[in-house]
This record gives structure tokens, C-alpha cells and sequence, in this order.
């Protein structure tokens, strides 16, 4: 900044620059105020918004891709192996997982969605509720009767497009069946 910039400074003095700040608090006190109440107003959220992981049950097949892939380790899955016996005769008995337990440590839970993604059985979902605070930090290890209470409050998925080209399974269903070619003729000897 030179001599010239710092006389001109000085020229137009102190009062113009408060009157200014006086100006923009004062327009801006008369502005509708936008905050709301919390406890006593509810916010008006988006209906798909990120509030907690919801647990659906019955597809969960103990996989453990969730808890693999969570990067604060904060999902704990238990589980254990029931024989199916074999519904035709000769045929092999099968095994399945049947979930035993299901948690969820909220506390370390940084709520980024990877478990959701992951889950290729459809069995994970962010809810929208919020309002799960606890006064004491280890009730915040929710097990899968609790997860699975939120499911009430999960939104349908939106409606797809109608302009979207079709699901490539859906199309090869309704593709018409090939007519087979005609035999070709044989050359006469």
C-alpha cells in the first residue's frame, strides 16, 4: 500500500465505515428469523434423508460383507449353521446361516452408508429417524430387534423413470422367441 492509498484512507475517516456496519446489522435484524425450536418444533426433513441403519431381517444371510467392510469396525454379527434336510429322495442335506445377533455400535458408527451399499441382499436401509440420543454412551450398541424397528419408518425407493430403457432382465423376457431358420436343401447328386 503506498502514501496515496493511506491519504485517501484517511480523507473519508472512521464514521463512513460504522454508519456502513450499522446499516447491514440493522437490515439484517429485520429479516424473518429461520431457526426453529428443536425440541419443541420438529424439522421438516427430506423424506430420504440419512438418520440411522435400519435392519430388514429377514434378508440378512449373515454374509458378513458388512461388517468386512466397515471401516470403524462398529457392526458385530453372530451366527450360526442349520441343516435343511434334503426334499428329494437322493438328494444332498443343505445348510444355511441363521442370524443369532445383529449390532450395531452407533458411538463408532461414522454413518457413511458403506454397509448399505455393500449388503447384496437388500437387508440394510437408511431410515430417517434421528432421535435416537441415550444418556449413556454404551446403550448406544443397538441390536437387530431395535434396527429392525426402524424398517417402519424407511421410504419406498422412488419411482423409476418412465423414459429409462428397460432393466436388460426384464427385456430379454419379453424379447419375442426365435423362429428357427429353415433346413437348408441338400444339392442334388
Amino acid at each position: 500500500m503506498n502514501n496515496d492509498d493511506k491519504a485517501k484512507r484517511s480523507d473519508k475517516g472512521i464514521l463512513p465505515g460504522i454508519l456502513k456496519g450499522l446499516a447491514t446489522t440493522a437490515k439484517t435484524a429485520m429479516k424473518p428469523v429461520h431457526t426453529h425450536e428443536y425440541p419443541d418444533v420438529a424439522p421438516d426433513l427430506p423424506p430420504r434423508s440419512r438418520g440411522v441403519i435400519a435392519l430388514l431381517e429377514e434378508n440378512c444371510t449373515s454374509c458378513m460383507l458388512c461388517a468386512r467392510e466397515c471401516p470403524d469396525w462398529c457392526i458385530y454379527i453372530e451366527s450360526h449353521k442349520e441343516t435343511i434336510p434334503a426334499t428329494t429322495e437322493g438328494g444332498r442335506d443343505r445348510q444355511r446361516n441363521v442370524l443369532d445377533d445383529f449390532s450395531i455400535d452407533f458411538s463408532l458408527c461414522m454413518y457413511c452408508g458403506i454397509c448399505i451399499e455393500v449388503c447384496p441382499f437388500d437387508a440394510l436401509f437408511w431410515s430417517p429417524q434421528f432421535e435416537y440420543a441415550e444418556t449413556d454412551i454404551r446403550d448406544l450398541l443397538h441390536d437387530k430387534d431395535r434396527l429392525g424397528g426402524w424398517m417402519e419408518s424407511v421410504p419406498p425407493p422412488p419411482a423409476l423413470d418412465e423414459r429409462a430403457a428397460q432393466p436388460a432382465e426384464i427385456a430379454a423376457i419379453n424379447k419375442p422367441a426365435r423362429t428357427p431358420r429353415p433346413a437348408a436343401k441338400e444339392p442334388d447328386a
